[in-house]
Order: C-alpha cells, then sequence, then structure tokens
C-alpha cells in the first residue's frame, strides 16, 4: 500500500479506487511516493523536493505543461499522463465552438429565451463551407478536429514543427497561417515554449473576418491582446474553452458579445473522464508493480 499526496480534491470516480489500495493524503507527506494533479495544475519544484520518497507523477489529463520535467528527470521521478481517451471529446468541442462562432448560436439562443423573436428576426451569421480552418498543432486533437470540419465542408491547413505527409496544406509560419484561415485553432501544448504564441501580430494577420477558436491552454493566447482585437473589430470573434487565470475569466473579456465563453468542458464527459481516471490508476499499478507504464511522459 503506497501513500498519494493528492495535492488539489479530485473526482470521487477516481480517488474512491485508489483509496481501496492506498492511502491518500491532502497534505505534503515526507512518505508520499506518488503525487496525482489534473492537467494543467503547477507542481512546483518545492513540492517534489519536500517528498523524498517520491517516485511518480501521474497527471489527470493530457497537458502536463504544470510539471517541472526537466527537475523530474534529474530526480529520477517518472511522470505520466491521460493522452488519447480525451481527444474526441477536446475535438467535439473545437467544433461546437466554430459551429456556435459562425452561426452565432449563443446569441440565437439568448435572443429566443428573451422572446425577441416575435418583434425581429435574428440576424443572418456565417456559412461554414468552403472555408478554411488553420489548426496550429496538428498532433493527436488537431488531427481529430480536420477529421471533423473537413466534413463541414471546410479545407484544412496547419502549422507546426514540420509538414506532415497528409493531404492539408502546411504554412512555415504562424502568420501565414493565421492570414490563409477563417478560424485559426489552437491544439498545441501550453508551457514556456508556446506561452503567448498568439499575439497582437497574429491576430491582425487573422483579420477582421477571422475567428480564433482555442482548446488548448489558455496560456497560449495573449488574452490582452485578444480583448483588444474584439473590442476594436481587429477579429471577428472568439470560442474559448480556456484561459489564462482559470476559473477566472477577466470582465473585459465576458463583455465581449463576440465571444463565446465555455468553462474548461473539452473533456468533460462522463465516458472520458471516467477513461482518464482509470489510466491514472493503471499507470500507477503498473509502476508499483514494476511493470512498464501505459503512457509514460519521462
Amino acid at each position: 500500500m503506497a501513500v498519494i499526496h493528492l495535492p488539489v480534491p479530485l473526482p470521487a470516480f477516481l480517488t474512491a479506487p485508489l483509496r481501496s489500495h492506498h492511502t491518500l493524503t491532502e497534505v505534503p507527506c515526507p512518505d508520499a511516493c506518488a503525487l496525482v494533479v489534473p492537467g494543467g495544475y503547477a507542481v512546483q519544484p518545492a513540492l517534489i523536493d519536500s517528498l523524498p520518497q517520491l517516485q511518480i507523477i501521474s497527471v489527470f489529463g493530457v497537458g502536463y505543461d504544470g510539471v517541472p520535467i526537466a527537475h523530474c528527470r534529474d530526480k529520477g521521478i517518472r511522470v505520466t499522463n491521460t493522452p488519447d481517451v480525451l481527444t474526441e471529446d477536446v475535438a467535439d468541442i473545437a467544433t461546437a465552438l466554430v459551429l456556435m462562432t459562425s452561426r452565432c448560436l449563443a446569441a440565437a439562443e439568448r435572443f429566443t429565451r428573451a422572446s425577441s423573436w416575435p418583434q425581429a428576426a435574428f440576424p443572418l451569421a456565417h456559412a461554414l463551407r468552403g472555408k478554411t480552418a488553420g489548426i496550429v498543432g496538428l498532433g493527436r486533437i488537431g488531427k481529430a478536429i480536420a477529421h471533423r470540419l473537413s466534413a463541414h465542408g471546410l479545407k484544412i491547413a496547419y502549422h507546426g514543427r514540420q509538414p506532415q505527409d497528409l493531404p492539408h496544406q502546411y504554412c512555415s509560419s504562424l502568420i501565414e497561417l493565421a492570414e490563409t484561415s477563417d478560424f485559426l485553432i489552437i491544439a498545441c501544448p501550453g508551457g514556456p515554449e508556446t506561452r503567448h504564441l498568439i499575439q497582437a501580430e497574429v491576430l491582425r494577420a487573422l483579420g477582421p473576418t477571422g475567428t480564433l477558436i482555442n482548446i488548448a491552454r489558455g496560456s497560449v493566447v495573449d488574452e490582452t491582446a485578444l480583448i483588444e482585437a474584439l473590442k476594436t473589430g481587429t477579429i471577428r470573434a472568439a470560442g474559448l474553452d480556456v484561459f489564462a487565470n482559470e476559473p477566472h475569466v477577466p470582465a473585459e473579456l465576458l463583455a465581449c458579445e463576440n465571444a463565446v465563453l465555455l468553462p474548461h468542458v473539452g473533456s468533460a464527459t462522463h465516458e472520458t473522464r471516467q477513461a482518464m481516471a482509470q489510466l491514472v490508476i493503471d499507470n500507477l499499478s503498473a509502476h508499483f508493480a514494476g511493470q512498464p507504464l501505459l503512457t509514460p511522459v519521462c
């Protein structure tokens, strides 16, 4: 029976199975040999150093940008995450945000609830067919988004470290991708390397008929620049499931009627969260049994 430290609350469908085989602690304990955190949680090196028996950090999420990987490698600490099992749900949310922003569905729903329909027709929106979706980061989730949007009649372009053997347009720079796109969709990892990757210059290149969609990490977008772009019409709209300082959303962003804002629900289905929890459990079980990890990061 291992001692596992949970620095923040996690769902009962994850903690209950863990508690049946291990000792869980909400406060740092020198005997803790495992740490379980949600995706994006900032694990401080000081916390790692305060756990002399720590062997493994298991991230309940695909994003492990909050884990100091180099520090873990130096100390011989393994890290796992939960990729693949959430790909389809996150891609669904990206597609939903494209539809919501292009067809103004959130505004249409508010229009109907306000009983405005008898007095006026809802303004015309914009069709998807023939438009171009530019995807920043064509990994597992990016490819799943491309598959869905292709079915809606969109052309696909992408930017990444190198071109892939795919029937989509490759753009060698982010500016080129933004200029090419009607929808610029962020699907790349978070972390220092991509912090504020989407800034004022990229938004100007996207232009007044363009829409920004972010289902990756809030840190990838310069929120101040985005708010200014939305307020001034530099871009048409934005659809966001992630924010820089979750769960806090800037008041100025909340006031932007041309932004669709979701509370980070990309993987928030019963089926996917259960699968994520099981992958956390299976990785920990494999580690403590001396078997290969299912989804190792390092």
